[in-house]
């Protein structure tokens, strides 16, 4: 189960996602569905197509299934998926 505290530890693929601070300014705002990811961008499903935004310098906040949202600093989220649900992090 998806919690706030191990939401980094999990798979994002398929997750609302919402851009709420970024080093590109044009990304701010943007929101939608996580369809893909890769070492260092999210492909989200938007209402005016597929975006790529970069990981790094990013602040999102992710809404989990059951509804609660959370915010997570991209920097830590810059890994491959599989080996970032492996990866030992001291806040999560």
């Amino acid at each position: 189960m998806i919690t706030p505290n191990n939401v980094v530890r999990h798979e994002l693929i398929g997750l609302a996602i919402k851009i709420t601070s970024a080093k590109n300014k044009s990304n701010v705002g943007l929101e939608g569905k996580i369809v893909d990811e890769t070492y260092k961008t999210f492909v989200i499903e938007t209402r005016k197509g597929e975006k790529r935004v970069f990981k790094e310098h990013t602040t999102l906040t992710i809404t989990l299934p059951d509804k609660k949202k959370v915010e997570v600093e991209g920097n830590i989220l810059v890994a491959r998926p599989w080996d970032r649900i492996k990866k030992k992090l001291p806040k999560f």
